[in-house]
Parts: C-alpha cells; sequence; structure tokens
C-alpha cells in the first residue's frame, strides 16, 4: 500500500507538471498556427524536424536511462558510479553524433530536402545533443525522488520558451520556422547550465566491468525504444519522403502535426506515469507481492488513459480552437492517433500502411497506419510479456472498461451527427460522467462507503 500511495504521489507531481507544461506547450501550437502563414509549409517543416530529433535522442540516450534505475538498484554498485559510467556513454555518443553533422552537414541536408536550410539541422543536432546530456540527470532526480527540481526544471523550459516564442511571432512579427529552432536552442542550452551543480556533486567514477553489464541490459531497451519512437514519429518522417507532391506535402504534414497534438494527452499521461513507475518497479523487484501490485497499477492506468481519451473527444468542441483555422481539416484522424501503442511488430505494421497508402490517402494513412501498429502491439506484447514473466493482469476488468468506453465514444459520435452543437457537447460530458461513474461502481462499490464512519 506505501508503494502505491508513493505512485500516486509522485505520478501526482510528475502529472502535473506534464499536464500543465503541455498545456502551456500546447500555446505555442495556436501561435504557430494563426501567426506562421499556411501556405508555406512551415509548420509541416518544423513537425518533420522534430520527428528526426524525437528518433534520434533515443538512439544517443541508448536505453540508459531505465538500466540506470536496474544498476542504481543493485547493491553491487554506487549509485553515483552507475550514472558516471552511463553519462560518459552517452557524452560519448553525443559527442560522435555532433562531429558526423557538422562534418557531412551539405549531404545531409541534401538528403532530407533541405539544403537550403542547413542551419535549421545544425540547430536542431546540438539541441537533441543537449537533450541527451541532459537525459540522465533528469534521470538521476528521478532515482532520488527529487520530483520538485524535476518538474521545476521542465517548467522553467516551457515558461522560457513560450515567452521567447511570443516575443518573437506576436511582439516583432516574425513567421519564420527558423526562430521555433533557435528558441529550443536558446532554452535547452539554458537548462542544461542549471545542472552543472548537481553534476559537481557527483563523486565520478567510470568502471568497465559495469558498462559492460549496462550496454547488455540497455541495447533490447534500445531496440524497443527505436520501435516505439518510429511508432509516433515515422509517419511525420516518412510523409515527405512519400508524398507524390512535394510542395503539399509540408503543407499536409503541418495540418496533421498539428492536430496530433491534440491527441498527445494520450502520450503525456503515460510518460506522466513512466516517470513514476519505473523508479518504484525496480525497487520492489524483490518484494513477494509484486506481480499483484503490477496488476493492480495497470488497471488504473488502463482506467485513466479510456478517461483522458473520452475527455479529449468530449471536449473537441473546446480544443479544436487551440488550432488555426485552415490546419483544421485534420481533426478527424484524433481519435486514431490516440489509440497508438508501441513495439517492433507494431512498427512494422506502421511502416508498411505508410508507405503503401500515404501516396494515395495522405494524413489518413497515418493515422490509420498507427491504429494498425497499436493493434498488432497490443497483442504481441501480452502475449509475449505473458510468457516471459506471467502477471495476473485483471484482463476481464479491462476488456469490460475499453467496451464501456468505446461505447461512449461511439454514442459521442451519434451526438455529433444528430444533435446540435450544444446538445453534442453537453451529451458528451454525460457520456464521461456516466464512465466515471461506471469505473466507481466496479471499483469502490457502495457499500464500502456505508461501512466506512464519515
Amino acid at each position: 500500500m506505501a508503494n502505491l500511495k508513493s505512485l500516486a504521489k509522485d505520478t501526482a507531481i510528475y502529472g502535473l507538471s506534464s499536464i500543465v507544461g503541455r498545456f502551456l506547450n500546447y500555446l505555442l501550437v495556436p501561435l504557430y498556427t494563426y501567426y506562421m502563414p499556411h501556405d508555406t509549409g512551415d509548420y509541416g517543416i518544423s513537425t518533420n524536424i522534430y520527428a528526426y530529433t524525437a528518433l534520434i535522442l533515443v538512439i544517443l540516450t541508448f536505453g540508459m536511462e531505465t538500466t540506470l534505475f536496474r544498476f542504481a538498484n543493485d547493491e553491487r554498485f554506487k549509485s553515483d558510479t552507475v550514472f558516471s559510467t552511463a553519462f560518459a556513454t552517452v557524452g560519448s555518443l553525443t559527442a560522435v553524433f555532433l562531429l558526423l553533422i557538422f562534418g557531412f552537414i551539405s549531404p545531409i541536408s541534401e538528403a532530407l530536402g533541405y539544403a537550403d536550410h542547413p542551419d535549421y539541422l545544425l540547430m536542431m543536432a546540438v539541441v537533441v545533443a543537449l537533450d541527451a546530456i541532459q537525459a540522465l540527470p533528469f534521470c538521476y532526480l528521478r532515482y532520488q525522488k527529487r520530483a520538485i527540481r524535476f518538474a521545476s526544471l521542465k517548467m522553467l523550459f516551457i515558461l522560457i520558451n513560450i515567452a521567447l516564442n511570443v516575443i518573437y511571432f506576436v511582439l516583432l512579427g516574425k513567421t519564420s520556422v527558423f526562430y521555433v529552432f533557435f528558441i529550443n536552442l536558446l532554452c535547452t542550452g539554458l537548462i542544461t547550465f542549471f545542472f552543472l551543480p548537481d553534476l559537481f556533486r557527483i563523486k565520478w567514477k567510470f568502471d568497465g566491468k559495469l558498462l559492460n553489464e549496462m550496454l547488455s541490459y540497455s541495447w533490447p531497451i534500445l531496440v524497443l525504444g527505436i520501435a516505439g519512437i518510429l511508432n509516433q514519429v515515422a509517419d511525420k518522417i516518412i510523409f515527405p519522403l512519400v508524398y507524390p507532391d512535394e510542395e503539399q506535402a509540408n503543407i499536409l504534414l503541418g495540418d496533421y502535426g498539428s492536430c496530433v497534438k491534440i491527441a498527445m494527452i494520450m502520450a503525456m499521461i503515460t510518460q506522466a506515469f513512466r516517470y513514476a513507475y519505473e523508479p518504484i518497479v525496480f525497487a520492489k523487484s524483490k518484494d513477494a507481492d509484486k506481480t499483484e501490485y503490477y496488476a493492480t497499477a495497470m488497471k488504473f492506468f488502463i482506467i485513466f488513459t479510456l478517461l483522458a481519451f473520452l475527455c479529449v473527444m468530449g471536449w473537441m468542441p473546446v480544443l479544436k480552437y487551440i488550432i488555426g483555422e485552415q490546419y483544421r481539416e485534420g481533426l478527424g484522424v484524433v481519435p486514431i492517433v490516440m489509440m497508438a501503442w508501441f513495439s517492433l511488430a507494431g512498427c512494422i505494421v506502421l511502416f508498411a500502411v505508410n508507405i503503401l497508402l500515404i501516396p494515395t490517402y495522405g494524413y489518413w494513412a497515418c493515422a490509420w497506419g498507427g491504429f494498425a501498429g497499436y493493434g498488432t502491439a497490443m497483442v504481441l506484447s501480452y502475449v509475449i510479456g505473458q510468457n516471459k514473466n506471467p502477471i495476473p493482469y485483471p484482463m476481464k476488468s479491462i476488456a469490460l472498461y475499453f467496451i464501456v468506453a468505446m461505447a461512449a465514444f461511439a454514442l459521442m459520435k451519434c451526438g455529433e451527427a444528430y444533435l446540435p452543437a450544444w446538445g453534442s457537447f453537453i451529451f458528451s460530458n454525460l457520456m464521461i460522467l456516466g464512465f466515471v461513474a461506471f469505473i466507481i461502481k466496479c471499483d469502490l462499490p457502495i457499500s464500502r462507503f456505508k461501512s466506512k464512519k464519515c
């Protein structure tokens, strides 16, 4: 019970910072889609380059974030030694990456379609390198249960980023995507500076034997991490490469990328839960009741993600104004994208669907490719996981919650079709309340409250 309370508290801190941070970061979406010209495709360029940086970041961190938790909880090693060894590994990979980018920027920019703007790639290369350097200090804060400092630094980055974007785009009237990348570079560099006191407190020691063990543990995580991030960004990387109209590709990708921002609340909740869950799951790995704990935690994770899905769908009449009017044609893909999941097999399915169907169906192929990947991943992840490490997940309850949530969503769509806008909005929120009531009835029976004294 104590572990579950700790999980709930840390999830609240990480989740609040993530939710508030993501909400504040959403302010950049209307800023860009209302101020950045639609016909230039600049927002599509931003979407494309950020997709590449997300993939590169996973490669540079090399699975060392999760690996840090695994070995920092190993009694054979001191946590500072584990951090030092992991940091040296990531730092070395990052240095090699920067040397390659700066040394071969001309052929790289031509291959990616940015021959006229290699400066975009150079700025974002430095940004992703700094993000990789920051990843392990942020991870170490989680290991040390310093959730408030973690959240404060994340929020500081977002607030400074928003302030500079408002200054450049609103007050100074800048409209080029160049300033998006330039501001990101400034903010990332500033946050890196704030980690210097933490790094000076580390007792640095590199352990070659430990590194071999860490690499053996981290490379499967790297493979799964690449598959997972490709499920999120492969469509945005592939789209400009396979869409037949090169000039229109970035414009459509901008529409798709802006609408996907609304769907990212699911990824936000997943990330907040993982931030709190990973330190506890490794610390609890030796406890006798660990499988029961994992099953209970997963059940409530499913409940919260389903509730988030319904809330986004129910409030879509309001959320759509986050995006400039010219970009709203892609809103239909939001419920499909919110079902995205992660796995190697799912990634393969996503690639196949995107490459085959994007030339004909555009960003709808991106959305359905993610959905197909999710379905494949969900089945295989469960089957493989249960074979390797059986956990008594309450599958009947989870299936029932999913069916009820999808039924509520179907009724919401019927309300959109047959009710006026205000009526549909009210009806959708009644469906959300109905889902909450169903969960309370199933997991918090009324009889329990009757037996307790107020």
